[in-house]
């Protein structure tokens, strides 16, 4: 016990707050506690830092902030999420934000050139984030970085639409050992002084690494230089300096901050840990913050109000990092990145024996959280904060950890790591009390420390499993005892959970096999978890408890025969088991794209740069939400019902009159035209009347003057309800006979029941798939901003919308306004994937209702959970197959039955049902054929449309039962679906022909490209000398019909207009989102024109300048508004051909002066409808789809059978596109679809308030944020990731023989999934199981690890297993 109390009181009255801005000095006016950095930018125009969730899982709102340390006598240079970051607690630092590197006018920075140049920007939304990691890394590393520390600087960043692949290659030049790739070969205009430092990310002397120069001669130590861009796209050149650190913050002293913020916050920022202790006393229930990454999830998502914080950032007895010879001493407030540094120095200076726990300490580092997170996030917060699934708190009460603790008093008092959580979030401090401190001893000669992790997704993930586990050995009469142990689980219960029992059975006992045995069995006796405990997956996670504590054993065992040799210790581990405890070792991404360039004109055919990727990199290119309002704008909030199914008894909004900032609230009342929306039946309420059919319905609107006063005054507002059953599940929906009116489709061909009896028809195989729903993700969530003109007389608004002309339809009807008085324009979008076709449409007509009413400027903008909740997903499927067949393989007859869950609106689930019933075949030659289905209605928010529009999940069935027929019949799968191929002239289902089919020639050159028959090989002896780890591959063919379903959508319109400089402006009705739309439109007129790109510009989409849109969906866009571009081009230069022929122009520019001036007209409609198309569902038949996309996929996985773990080695994608008119636009398309695909079958998981999730509130989403929802990350890229253009194979039914790209790939990355169910096949065959078994998708670690069906799952799930799924 001790005191650390100083009786002097020296706290000065604060400065002024102050922050720097890209070189730009800010003073912080008080009262703005309450904000964060990002709104902050946001608020000061620098609206290139993005708001993508809100609680920092996306990275799209990274930022560099950059502080000088004067301990070390240099700056520190971090990436954080801006998101999370509270405005006061960058207070003295500066602030590096995307605008600040580089713009379009002035040049870009290397960094943001090399990631436009290298085509790894699509959308553009997530853009800025990952050049601001990128560059934030460079800054802070003393030597270019590796290529594993570039990837890891980019797990906190998720990208949507790349596939990862191009930004890795991009960023991969930034890690040669050569300072001068980095400028071209620009050098400094003078020598380097001694000790001075040369910045890796721009060749300059800089004050980001180790100086011997005073503070005093930093102010004139970066010396500025012309660096040139190495960008051979425009010859352009990076000119302005780099922007240095500001001189000035390293001679401010830092000052004691006070300031306040809405709402009565209190921000406080002592210098010493009197002052913290002193204001501990006067606020017990202060919270102290360090990097906010709990706290600002607290108070944005849980609203949780906290009227005082104190920052702890700058008291050095927080921020100690001591070593002595007991172990080492950790201030509660050092950040996560700082420890993991200071480790990896300790281990190197100490001996091997003492760092076991050092060791694994930073082991769980590496996967805890992204960067941004860990550069902010400290050990105390971590520890305090007590969560259940904390990846360190297991290790810390393992590894013997003692926590130091001083109240206000300053009395300490140490307390064992493994006391100190006493519940649920509750911890051993009291409300005088704070964490100073902690220790860790140093671990003893044969004192082995191992962590233990498994979570949804590898990279930047919450643990579902941790462990931290403990075991001290002692040797007696040459056998290995055990002196101590300590086995610690995270994710089991409401605490890191003790494994007393566990413990107990270790302590005394020889470490053999039959002590393996006995504590496997004890563990389940300790690790006791009901059936519907929170966070579900019980049979999984207990398995892990198992899984994990075998690999320790087997782990500390072969320590023990790499220590000691095997003549001494006879427990060697076999080296089959070795695959057990090998540690991942991710190698960097390798991807090759291989296409021809047959290149038409002088723009068709070339891999140009999206048109756009310029201004992404910069931050320059504006969304929706990046428009300004102006001070009469007001900011809108939804009110949505909280019940799946009810009646509305009352509305109780006299809260939310009277909350701050209060402009209007609306319900269905106040709506001036028609309360009915929707694009195919208008079954969809705007604002909910009397009856609400899901949780998140809308049932009215407010607006206020900030986006936080509209989100507080619509949670005032009280609604009563009166709850009525609900239907909650397809399965739900079958048995009740609960469908959309008249959504019943079947097709048929042949005589399946006659078949099914034939003595042809050898076997019969029946099943079911359940296929999971996926959410769509585009990181920026749906924004509408709508604002009137001549007092209401027009209305006009800004959209994140794939339909712009339903935006215009929907506003029109709801306001009771002609569509000619609405205008909708879109720039761009920040992906869309489907998700913005109609959902989007709905929240402009909400949007719109208080635009009109009140005459003002309306933006809305929904948080990301709110998006997820309400804006429908990817529907789930549910399949009933009845498959005849040959002992050969041969197909013969299908029977199916499907339906897709389409929530409580109709929206596009009838045309996404037609689509899986017309690609139930996939590519294969059936005779006898019966599919139909129906859409169930159930009380879930309507789902929608998503990249593959119900041809993926249609053959997702297919393929189960392909691969079902191939165990049956004892071949590959690879060969029944050769065996089943479609061929040139096959009359599929509907009647229409196959033409000009190159599907062989893809399958037969992809099995050569991925060289099948070696890799079967080599798969298969690797099983048989691995027994925990196990790999699998497939191939898997695709066949993807393009047009619309509906034939009258099958038509675009455009205008061109030609100036007299020689420039065109072209406008069309597609919607650019990320998919190089007008690139490739762009593309096209110049090669008619024969004129450069440059001289090509598309500004925005707007249904005054091309009316009747249809939405840019269904990957016909290109192929559409390409020729009705291209035929405005054509009347065009006709118009001008009488002129051209008198008189040989040197130029364009001199033609279009001479058609000017014989009053030529200049700008042309163009009009492109597509042809011999139609079908009829009455009788079945026709010609619905005008060509077909074909491709095929070949992926090689490996598998964790212990923990379902898995990833991916290699993808090997071929697609036919025609002669492609962007190969590098269209290789991005399916590297981009191919990973979101991955997603879908391997990682995505929604998960409802159903019958499988009861810890779920009825109706409600779960995974609503990506702290929950996992998409894809850098880290699941396929190692090597090849993609083929087939070559030579023009299409004629498209423009410039062309085909489309966009949905295509997407289910070609089941090969992925089937090629885990490969790998699983393997695991059981060691088990004894060699039977069929279902995997449904996504195999996620949980259905991979529990289909494996092992010992250690046997105590809890039989070998059929089949795991809960929201469908």
């Amino acid at each position: 016990m001790g005191s650390l109390i100083n009786k002097e009181n020296d706290v000065k009255e604060p400065k002024d707050a102050i922050l720097y801005i890209n070189g730009v000095l800010k003073l912080l006016p008080n009262g703005l506690a309450h904000l964060t950095l990002l709104e902050y930018l946001r608020d000061v125009g620098l609206t290139g830092t993005k708001l993508g969730c809100g609680e920092g899982g996306c990275g799209a709102c990274t930022v560099m902030v950059s502080y000088f340390d004067h301990n070390s006598k240099k700056c520190v240079h971090q990436a954080i999420n801006a998101c999370l970051a509270p405005l006061y607690s960058v207070e003295g630092m500066h602030v590096l934000t995307a605008e600040g590197l580089g713009n379009r006018k002035f040049g870009l920075h290397p960094v943001q050139e090399s990631l436009a140049s290298r085509h790894g920007s699509q959308c553009g939304f997530c853009t800025p984030g990952f050049v601001m990691s990128m560059y934030a890394l460079l800054r802070s590393t003393k030597t270019p970085p590796t290529e594993e520390q570039i990837e890891e600087s980019l797990a906190g960043n998720l990208c949507r639409c790349t596939g990862y692949r191009p930004i890795l290659d991009a960023f991969r030049v930034f890690a040669k050992s050569n300072d001068l790739l980095y400028t071209n070969g620009s050098v400094p205009s003078q020598e380097p002084k001694d000790g001075e430092f040369i910045c890796p990310s721009t060749g300059k002397p800089c004050s980001c690494g180790p100086t011997q120069e005073t503070i005093n001669q930093a102010d004139g130590s970066c010396k500025g230089y012309k660096a040139v861009s190495y960008n051979e796209i425009d010859g352009s050149s990076y000119t302005n300096k780099e922007i240095i650190f500001p001189p000035q913050l390293i001679l401010r002293k830092t000052s004691y901050l006070s300031l306040n913020g809405f709402g009565g916050i209190k921000w406080i920022r002592p210098l010493l840990l009197k002052h913290v202790l002193d204001l501990k006393s006067r606020y017990p229930d202060a919270k102290l913050v360090v990097g906010n990454t709990e706290l600002g999830i607290e108070t944005r998502l849980k609203k949780i109000h906290y009227p005082v914080f104190v920052a702890v950032t700058h008291v050095p007895e927080l921020n100690i990092l001591t070593v002595n010879d007991d172990g080492v001493e950790i201030g509660a407030g050092v950040r996560i990145t700082e420890l993991r540094k200071f480790l990896k120095k300790v281990i190197e200076e100490r001996s091997v024996y003492e760092t076991s726990a050092c060791k694994a300490i930073i082991e769980q580092i590496k996967w805890f959280a992204g960067t941004q997170i860990r550069n902010v996030a400290s050990v105390g917060g971590n520890i305090c904060t007590a969560s259940p699934i904390s990846d360190l708190n297991p290790l810390w009460m393992a590894s013997r950890a003692k926590f130091r603790i001083v109240d206000c008093k300053g009395n300490v008092r140490d307390t064992l790591a493994e006391k100190f959580f006493l519940g649920y979030r509750k911890v051993d401090l009291g409300s005088n009390e704070i964490l100073l401190s902690v220790f860790v001893p140093w671990t003893r000669k044969f004192e082995f420390v191992k962590e233990f992790k498994q979570a949804h997704r590898r990279d930047d993930d919450i643990a579902l499993v941790n462990a931290g586990m403990r075991v001290y050995l002692e040797k007696h009469k040459q056998k290995w005892i055990v002196s101590d142990a300590c086995i610690v689980y995270g994710g089991v219960g409401p605490v890191s959970l003790l494994a007393v029992k566990t413990n107990g059975c270790l302590v005394g006992k020889e470490w053999n096999k039959e002590l393996l045995q006995n504590s496997l069995e004890t563990l389940q006796r300790d690790v006791l978890m009901s059936d519907d405990a929170p966070g579900g997956m019980v049979e999984f996670r207990k398995s892990l408890t198992l899984s994990f504590f075998f690999k320790f054993f087997l782990w500390v065992s072969h320590q023990l025969n790499k220590m000691d040799g095997q003549d001494l210790f006879n427990e060697s581990v076999p080296v089959s088991h070795l695959s057990a405890i090998e540690s991942f070792h991710r190698p960097s991404v390798m991807g090759s794209q291989d296409y021809d360039v047959p290149k038409q004109g002088t723009a068709v055919g070339s891999p140009e740069v999206h048109m756009s990727a310029r201004l992404q990199v910069t931050g320059e290119a504006e969304y929706t939400d990046d428009t300004p309002m102006g001070p009469a704008g007001l900011h809108a909030a939804l009110i949505l019902s909280k019940k799946p199914h009810a009646r509305l008894l009352s509305i109780n909004d006299s809260g939310a009159r009277s909350s701050p900032g209060f402009a209007g609230i609306f319900f269905a009342k106040d709506i001036p035209g028609y309360n009915s929306t929707g694009p195919v039946v208008e079954d969809e309420e705007v604002f909910a009347s009397e009856i609400v059919t899901c949780v998140g319905q809308v049932i009215g609107v407010v607006v206020a003057d900030t986006h936080e006063n509209a989100k507080l005054a619509a949670r005032k507002v009280n609604v009563e309800y009166e709850v009525l059953p609900a239907i909650l599940s397809i399965e739900d929906a079958v048995k009740a006979k609960s469908f959309h009116p008249n959504s019943y489709r079947a097709l048929s061909k042949g005589d399946v029941d006659l078949c099914f009896k034939s003595d042809k028809c050898h076997k019969i195989i029946e099943g079911e798939v359940h296929i999971g729903g996926q959410e769509h993700f585009y990181l920026e969530p749906q924004s509408t901003f709508v604002w009137t003109m001549d007092g209401g007389n027009e209305v006009h608004m800004i959209s994140s919308t794939q339909a712009p002309q339903k935006h215009q339809k929907y506003v029109a009807q709801v306001l009771g306004l002609p569509m000619s008085k609405v205008v909708c324009k879109v720039k761009r979008l920040g992906g869309g994937f489907g998700g913005k076709e109609t959902r989007s449409d709905f929240f402009a007509a909400v949007a719109a209702v208080p635009a009109y009413i009140l005459n003002r400027p309306v933006k809305l903008v929904l948080d990301r959970d709110i998006d997820m909740m309400v804006s429908g997903q990817r529907h789930s499927f549910f399949g009933k197959y009845k498959v005849g067949f040959t002992n050969e393989g041969k197909v013969l007859a299908l029977d199916l039955e499907i339906y897709n869950n389409g929530g409580n609106s109709l929206d596009l689930s009838l045309p996404i049902l037609e689509r899986a019933l017309y690609h139930s075949d996939n590519v294969y030659e059936i005779p006898h054929v019966r599919v139909n289905g129906s859409v169930c209605f159930t009380n879930y928010p309507s789902n929608t449309a998503f990249r593959g529009f119900g041809v993926p999940q249609g053959m997702l069935v297919t393929e189960n039962w392909i691969q079902r027929i191939a165990m049956e019949v004892k071949k590959s799968p690879e060969e029944i679906r050769e065996l089943n191929f479609i061929s040139e002239g096959s009359i599929l289902r509907y009647g229409q022909r196959v033409e000009d089919c190159t599907l062989q020639r893809l399958w037969d050159q992809l099995k050569k490209s991925c060289n099948f028959l070696k890799v079967r090989s080599e798969v298969d002896k690797f099983n048989l000398c691995n027994r925990w780890k196990k790999r699998g591959i497939a191939m898997i063919p695709t066949k993807f019909g393009i047009s619309f379903n509906r034939k009258f959508m099958n038509q675009a319109g455009a205008l061109v207009q030609v100036y007299t400089d020689g420039t065109v402006l072209v406008t069309h009705g597609g919607v650019e989102m990320g998919q190089g739309l007008r690139t490739k439109v762009a593309q096209i007129a110049a090669s008619e024109f024969e004129i450069p790109l440059s001289s090509v510009f598309i500004s925005e989409t707007s249904t005054d300048k091309v009316p009747n849109a249809s939405p840019t969906a269904a990957s016909a866009s290109s192929d559409m508004y390409g020729a009705a571009v291209l035929d405005a081009c054509k009347q065009l230069k006709a118009r001008m051909e009488p002129i051209a022929t008198l008189k040989k122009h040197t130029s364009f520019e001199k033609l279009v002066n001479a058609c000017y001036l014989e009053r030529v007209d200049l700008s042309a409609h163009g009009f492109y409808i597509v042809p011999d198309i139609g079908f009829n569902w009455t009788t079945g038949k026709g010609h619905p789809f005008r060509y077909f996309t074909y491709g095929a996929a070949f992926a090689e996985v490996e598998i964790d059978t212990l923990t379902g773990d898995f990833h991916t080695r290699a993808a090997d994608v071929i697609l036919d596109l025609g002669f492609s008119i962007n190969p590098a636009i269209d290789v991005g398309q399916i590297e981009g679809a191919f990973v979101q695909g991955m997603g879908w079958v391997a990682l995505e998981e929604l998960k409802w308030g159903d019958d499988a999730h009861k810890w779920v509130p009825p109706g409600c989403l779960f995974t609503c944020g990506p702290g929950n929802y996992k998409i894809p990350s850098v880290n699941d890229v396929p190692f090597k990731f090849k993609v083929s253009l087939l070559k030579d194979a023009p299409n004629d039914k498209a423009v410039h023989s062309s085909k489309a790209v966009g949905e295509p790939p997407f289910f070609l990355a089941s090969s992925v999934f089937f090629a885990i169910k490969d790998a699983i096949i393997a695991a059981r065959v060691e088990s004894g199981s060699h039977g069929w078994f279902p995997l449904d998708n996504p195999a996620t670690p949980e259905r991979i690890r529990m289909a494996c069906a092992d010992d250690f799952t046997a105590p809890f799930s039989k070998p059929d297993f089949r795991p809960k799924l929201s469908v």
